[in-house]
């Protein structure tokens, strides 16, 4: 069987400065493009291994917020990361936090006001 999520997308007000945010946290070159009529930029993908990737999106139908599904990005460490988010203008949320055998967690508001959730081993 296999995963049943293909593709997630992120609500954004400003693409550009959402980008920025992105590739400053992350490491990841975002490819843009527009798509029925609304701004896209996509993470990386590699249909080899498991795993999605999606995609920043602007438009009329994308209102960012915490409200909404929480996305959870692998990271090799949450420390370094949530440093990154910080000094890139987002918000701690949800602190470092173990999870027990199935590793650490942490969430942090993005430029957006998305509230973007990491986790590692």
């Amino acid at each position: 069987m296999k995963n049943p999520v293909v593709h997630f997308e992120i609500p954004v007000g400003n693409l550009g400065r959402a980008i920025a945010f992105y590739e400053a946290v992350f490491g990841y070159e975002l490819k843009c493009a527009a798509i029925d009529g609304n701004q896209m930029a996509f993470f990386p993908a590699d249909e080899k291994t498991n795993g999605i990737s999606g995609a920043l999106a602007q438009g009329d139908s994308y209102v960012p917020g915490k409200q909404g599904a929480r996305i959870y990005f692998a990271v090799i460490s949450i420390d370094d990361t949530l440093t990154k988010a910080v000094s890139s203008g987002g918000k701690i949320i949800y602190p470092k936090t173990s999870v027990g055998n199935l590793g650490w967690v942490a969430e942090f508001e993005d430029s957006e006001g998305n509230c973007i959730a990491l986790h590692s081993y």
